[in-house]
């Protein structure tokens, strides 16, 4: 079994992006389909700055299952991983709406439930897990049986070993309501050593919408590392000892919605090269801001020199005291 840098579990699907933007679903004429799912994203963006990625998950045995198993190949990350689930549900699909800067409708098509909802705990593959360098997952994968047992065995499984993540990903419509994804929070929290999430995401997890009083909240929980991304508020990150602000990296914003997973995938990279933390927001808010002024999510994600480049222009802030 390959010791991986980064093992991800959660979801994937394939994305369908409107060709033209500023105009509801239902006008659109033209459409370009992507690999999609914020884990898969992850694993992609992670893989764009050479780390040895593989994504657990589920897809059907249909044309876009197979589609996606070859993109996850094409994109440089280990999709062995990710098995077909037979006579299940369809593989999904998720359309969105383009109205820049700041409105980015989603419409995903994953009910009851999607594949990579399917992940038993039987299945997993513990050694993967187990010897990861950076384990992720998501808060999407605790939103519905048999993969919230699965994420639970797994994260027992790792024993909160360092560069255990938790992306607080969270979206209203898999959940019943706010306080059944708190109660999965509360209890994932007690399993990962990182925490990330944008600041309604954190909100959700810990009742504090300012982002320092969030970030305390979820290190008092135990994780070594909190990280509140805020959009064009730029980044807050958090440990026992140090705290950074990164301000928002100027872009003209096409498409806001890869940004968080190209922060992740960065935010990986960095952890992994042993940079400081100032280092490793910097370089990720820098990715984030790239992706998000690009229309696609999964191969849009930069390369480490494109990120470097742009870094070199960025005037960092002294950490707060």
């Amino acid at each position: 079994m390959t010791a991986y840098d980064l093992v991800a579990m959660g979801r994937v699907g394939v994305d369908i992006y409107p060709q033209q933007h500023g105009v509801p679903l239902e006008a659109v004429q033209t459409f370009e389909r992507f690999l999609g799912g914020s884990a898969a994203n992850v694993t992609v963006a992670a893989a764009r700055h050479g780390r040895q990625a593989a994504l657990i998950s589920r897809v059907a045995g249909d044309p876009f299952g197979r589609y996606l198993r070859t993109e996850l190949a094409r994109l440089r990350v280990d999709s062995t991983l990710v098995r077909v689930v037979q006579d299940g549900p369809p593989t999904p699909v998720t359309f969105y709406e383009i109205f820049p800067p700041d409105s980015f409708p989603v419409w995903f098509y994953r009910y009851p439930i999607a594949p990579d909802l399917l992940i038993e705990p039987m299945s997993l593959p513990r050694q993967a897990i187990r010897e990861a360098r950076v384990y992720w997952s998501t808060l999407t994968g605790l939103s519905q049986e048999p993969s919230r047992s699965a994420h639970m065995e797994a994260w027992t499984e790792r024993g909160r070993a360092p560069l255990t993540v938790l992306d607080l990903d969270y979206r209203q419509m898999f959940w019943e309501n706010a306080e059944a994804a708190r109660e999965q929070i509360s209890a994932a929290l007690e399993h990962v050593t990182i925490a990330v999430g944008n600041r309604a995401e954190c909100e959700i997890a810990t009742g504090e919408r300012d982002p320092v009083r969030a970030a305390d909240a979820l290190l008092e929980r135990g994780v070594e590392l909190a990280v509140v991304t805020q959009g064009s508020d730029g980044v807050f990150a958090a440990t026992a000892d140090q705290r950074v602000i990164a301000a928002a990296f100027p872009t003209r914003v096409v498409n806001g919605l890869g940004a968080g997973d190209a922060f992740g995938g960065a935010l990986v990279h960095g952890l992994l090269e042993g940079w400081d933390l100032r280092r490793t927001i910097h370089f990720a808010n820098v990715a984030g801001a790239m992706v998000a002024g690009r229309l696609e999510c999964s191969t849009a994600m930069p390369m480490t020199a494109e990120v470097e480049r742009l870094l070199a222009d960025v005037v960092v802030t002294d950490d707060l005291v």
